[in-house]
């Protein structure tokens, strides 16, 4: 049963809610502060993931191929355009926050990624498939509850919307769990995990809005990481 995956969807779902319906009664200083920590966070759990690095050269040719190929097929244009599709829907049933136009696909795609692709998401969901354990996702789903909130105040109820692909990515890797991690030695997801810590920290560069990285299109570098960290080591080294 993948409780944390479900009790951690439920968190951005419920999160985005009430975040979104409180909107302007939570306090000014919060709706601008509080993302700058998120970011922050984001930053430090990316460092904190990249230092599980095994070797440099095959992260960083992850890195340029799956970059490469997100570029290619353009997509977080993709995330981008299915964003807006879902977007005129929602804000024809909720009223729409306002002072969101020039930033939102901005922060929205930034915190797809936080949410759907962070390491600690991605760890979790593998480790609750293989060992039944979910203390990572339900300790993650703390911190994705307020995030959804506090954006949700800007973002309105879109927030809500990425608890789909969440659960979608989330339980995919659950189910997966028990075909990939016998496959696996702990330097490929050593070096994975790094991958994802590069990732992560650009992501908390971009809520934070010091660069705005296109980290969606990095994302494929996650598919390519752990195979090219075992070719690696088997003809390199």
């Amino acid at each position: 049963m993948p409780i944390g995956v479900i009790i951690n969807s439920l968190a951005v779902l419920i999160g985005g809610f009430l975040g979104a319906f409180l909107g302007e009664k939570i306090p000014e200083r919060l709706r601008v502060g509080l993302p700058l920590t998120f970011g922050a966070a984001s930053m430090g759990m990316g460092v904190s993931m990249i230092m599980k690095l095994h070797m440099l050269p095959p992260v960083i040719l992850a890195l340029l191929i799956g970059s490469a190929i997100g570029e290619l097929v353009r997509l977080e244009k993709g995330i981008e355009w299915l964003a807006n599709k879902v977007r005129g829907p929602i804000e024809k049933v909720f009223k729409a926050p306002e002072k969101t136009a020039d930033n939102f696909m901005t922060q929205f795609v930034g915190i797809v990624v936080l949410f759907c692709a962070s390491g600690t998401g991605i760890f979790g969901a593998l480790n609750e498939g293989m060992t039944g354990d979910s203390s990572v996702l339900i300790s993650k789903s703390f911190l994705d509850f307020f995030t959804a909130a506090i954006f949700a105040t800007a973002l309105g109820y879109m927030v809500m919307t990425i608890a789909v692909p969440q659960f979608i990515v989330l339980i995919l890797l659950f189910l997966c769990a028990g075909i990939i991690l016998p496959h696996t030695t702990p330097e490929m997801i050593a070096d994975f995990s790094a991958c994802g810590g590069i990732i992560m920290l650009v992501t908390g560069f971009r809520i934070s809005g010091v660069k705005a990285f296109p980290i969606a299109n990095m994302l494929p570098a996650l598919l390519f990481a752990m195979p090219i960290s075992e070719l690696w080591t088997r003809f390199m080294t």
